[in-house]
């Protein structure tokens, strides 16, 4: 029981972290190409919009392991009290 509730608690926490640095990332490599349009430094704000954005997409994806995990430790919860 403590074991599924720690795991929700995990994927919880990393699926929410996941989107928010998504879409900080997405946020962050839009304005690198605002600042190219308009000619100014935008190589160093890029990259750090797409190490959020690739950082995000690899912490959804460590939701989705506790999420698996969560899921087959539930059911395993339910089938030995029945």
């Amino acid at each position: 029981m403590k074991q599924t509730v720690q795991l929700r608690r995990s994927w919880l926490l990393f699926a929410i972290s996941g989107l928010i640095l998504v879409g900080l990332g997405l946020s962050i490599v839009g304005e690198a190409i605002l600042l190219k349009f308009t000619k100014q430094a935008y190589f160093l704000v890029g990259t750090v919009g797409l190490v959020a954005f690739n950082a995000g997409l690899s912490i959804f994806g460590q939701a989705v392991i506790f999420r698996y995990r969560y899921l087959k430790a539930k059911g395993r919860d339910e089938a030995e009290r029945k």
